[in-house]
């Protein structure tokens, strides 16, 4: 099958990657000179516009930063669409809204073309492994036809229903990950100022409705070792947040939760962290507070004399 990429960073080069091994015939964009090179020394063909991708493909996957970049990517005077044959699909992995989802998907429908929402979940780690969780929304049979593509990217598919369900799925999901996250850097940066430790923390509220998925897998990878190297952006998670909660106020209700952990994230970005991991946060509360939340290297038995 021929198929296009476009959004080729962290999470969307491994991705693309795995097309490529998956026996697809592969043409990239990127705003990335680095990244379109990464990929065509692997195999992959460059296309110096969206348009271009189009015009080489059966199926176009965009993963892009945020609702306004997919709507020019596929839509505008020299995007995918201008470029796609009828009957194309484009399958949106980006993180948007739903609104946004439905709109450029119906334009395509228009055109004669169809659209695929599959956000993804877990790390940058899963994309590499071809391991992501895929969150499926559209119709059934643009779905059938762009599964052989999506194969190559997840192994974990929930399909959620129609035009836009995906999108709904992943910005409700991020939604309550990032607020655990930083939920998490709150109650810990209490305890380690009263004198607990993270050790004993971790220890107790593995027995209690405390423990979470962010304690246990996510921050001992980044936060608890020191590292905020860029993995899931500040300035990502933040977006999400923002979305989730915008969509919370057009269904009826104020998210405060959610606003809580949005300003947060945004005060970080206005230290400049925007672009490091969301390990970032922890780290601001540790400076804030002189503390240190840290997993401590485990003591060596002395030797009987």
């Amino acid at each position: 099958m021929k198929v296009g990429f476009i959004g080729i960073g962290v999470m969307g080069g491994p991705m693309a990657l795995n097309v490529l091994k998956g026996g697809h015939e592969l043409t990239v964009f990127d705003r990335s000179p680095e990244a379109v090179a990464r990929l065509v020394e692997a195999g992959a063909k460059a296309a110096a516009t969206p348009k271009e991708v189009g015009a080489a493909s059966d199926i176009v996957v965009t993963m892009l930063p945020e609702p306004q970049h997919v709507e020019a990517v596929v839509l505008g005077d020299d995007g995918v669409a201008a470029g796609l044959r009828k009957g194309g699909i484009v399958i949106d992995m980006s993180t948007i809204d739903p609104q946004t989802s439905r709109r450029v998907g119906d334009t395509l429908r228009e055109r004669g073309m169809e659209m695929v929402d599959s956000p993804v979940g877990k790390t940058s780690e899963h994309a590499a492994t071809g391991t992501l969780t895929l969150m499926v929304g559209g119709n059934p049979a643009a779905i059938e036809q762009a599964m052989p593509v999506l194969k190559c990217m997840g192994t974990d598919t929930f399909f959620c229903g129609g035009p836009g369900t995906g999108h709904a799925m992943k910005i409700t999901n991020n939604l309550l990950a990032t607020t655990i996250m930083v939920a998490n850097t709150e109650a810990l940066a209490i305890g380690i100022k009263s004198g607990l430790t993270l050790e004993l923390m971790q220890e107790v509220m593995r027995t209690t409705m405390g423990w979470n998925q962010q304690l246990a897998v996510a921050m001992p990878k980044k936060a608890f070792l020191g590292d905020d190297s860029p993995g899931f952006a500040v300035k990502l998670a933040c977006k999400d947040v923002r979305l989730a909660c915008d969509l919370a106020k057009n269904l009826g209700f104020d998210a405060l939760v959610g606003r809580g952990a949005q300003k947060t994230m945004e005060q970080a970005m206005e230290q400049g962290l925007g672009e490091r991991d969301t390990a970032a946060l922890m780290f601001v509360r540790e400076k804030q507070l002189g503390i240190e939340v840290r997993q401590k290297p485990a003591e060596v038995p002395r030797k009987a004399a």
